[in-house]
């Protein structure tokens, strides 16, 4: 089985080269304690089986400065792809847009609440980002959404008004789990199976800092299979800001999907993530 990583993350402890400038103006707890080079994702990696990382921006470490994801692509382009964050309501969001792209670019994250900004955005939907939108169902570069469920509404606004760009939810826009089986409490979420442009992103965000309540990954990852096909989903495994080393990491994500058949298991760790990515194809 190939792997494929979509969501880690990679900070420098060499603040000069690469100034800290977090969106929200603190940084993040985990880019502080345990900043983690290129270098050591490569170790990380290579002791875990992961082949290849489409490597996420650390927007609570940099801002909308991508330079050192975008060196490590340029370092290792083998083992990585970069996917940046910029600000789409800048006057030259498209003009920075194509100079990522051009750098080893080939996915875009939107950051709408986090850590640093715990309150669920709406910029995304601001008519001023249409040209962001517009750009990336052009070039097909798929935008990662760093959202709450709060957020959903505005993004099927987004989605009906382009219908062409490729959405993929991170954390699975924190659906709620705990209700149990029939999930009711995610139905809004579940209802975005209707839009062919979703996929989603599952990482240990979405179990490793929660209780299960009522619910079970088997019944709950098998409705996400069951509702919009192993196809449409993908592993990430978030390290280093989930607890654990990336093996660890890997290993509780397969003990999760135990139950889901071989060929939805190949989708989900590593053949969805080259559909996102197909630049990853070529290397490996």
């Amino acid at each position: 089985m190939t792997v494929i990583d979509i969501h880690p993350h990679i900070v420098s402890p060499d603040t000069r080269k690469y100034p800290l400038d977090p969106l929200g103006g603190t940084q993040s707890t985990w880019s502080s304690e345990r900043p983690t080079t290129y270098q050591d994702m490569i170790k990380s990696m290579d002791e875990a089986g992961v082949d290849k990382s489409a490597l996420v921006h650390s927007s609570t470490a940099y801002g909308y400065d991508n330079s050192y994801v975008l060196d490590a692509v340029a370092a290792v382009p083998s083992r990585f792809t970069a996917v940046c964050s910029i600000d789409v309501m800048a006057p030259d969001a498209i003009k920075t847009f194509d100079s990522l792209l051009g750098r080893g670019c080939t996915g875009m994250r939107l950051f709408t609440t986090g850590s640093t900004l715990p309150d669920q955005a709406t910029f995304f939907a601001d008519p001023k980002s249409y040209p962001f939108w517009e750009h990336a169902a052009a070039k097909n570069i798929p935008v990662c959404m760093q959202m709450k469920q709060e957020g959903l509404p505005l993004l099927r606004q987004i989605m009906d008004k382009f219908p062409k760009v490729t959405i993929l939810l991170d954390h699975l826009a924190r659906a709620p789990f705990e209700d149990g089986a029939p999930y009711s409490a995610a139905a809004e979420f579940f209802d975005l199976a209707k839009y062919e442009q979703v996929f989603l992103k599952i990482t240990p965000s979405n179990w490793g800092t929660k209780t299960w309540g009522k619910g079970t990954p088997e019944t709950f990852f098998g409705k996400v299979i069951d509702t919009f096909g192993a196809s449409r989903v993908a592993w990430g495994s978030n390290f280093p800001n989930s607890p654990g080393t990336l093996k660890e990491i890997l290993g509780a994500a397969h003990r999760a999907f135990a139950f889901a058949k071989t060929s939805d298991q190949d989708w989900i760790f590593g053949k969805t993530a080259l559909t996102l990515y197909p630049s990853l194809v070529e290397r490996i």
